[in-house]
């Protein structure tokens, strides 16, 4: 399995931006789409953004035209810039590889937690 670790995470004011970053185990050029979840309190885990090896990016419509995912194929590293931060975007953060069938699959890391409050 590809192993993740997440980082940038913390508290910060409504409109304020926060950049969240994980380290990925494996080139990222192996793995064909990487994705930034994140799971609130008493909700599921859900998916906010994918990056695919070709450069293709989809986002929810919860988080679209505010938040951007990027990868550094150099660094191994993916990025999540997250700009105009709301309260309902506090939540744990978690990048993983988004599965296909027979792909490399990742396993789930302790997250980074955003809270996004005055």
């Amino acid at each position: 399995q590809v192993q993740l670790v997440e980082s940038g995470g913390g508290l910060v004011q409504p409109g304020g931006s926060l950049r969240l970053s994980c380290a990925v185990s494996e080139s990222i050029f192996r793995l064909n789409t990487m994705g930034w979840y994140r799971q609130a309190p008493g909700k599921e885990r859900e998916l906010v953004a994918f990056l695919t090896r070709g450069g293709n990016t989809r986002y929810a419509d919860s988080v679209k035209g505010r938040f951007t995912i990027s990868g550094d194929g150099a660094e191994n590293t993916v990025h999540l810039q997250m700009n105009s931060l709301k309260p309902e975007d506090t939540a744990v953060y978690y990048c993983n590889v988004v599965p296909v069938p027979g792909g490399l699959r990742g396993s789930w890391g302790q997250g980074t937690q955003v809270t996004v409050s005055s």
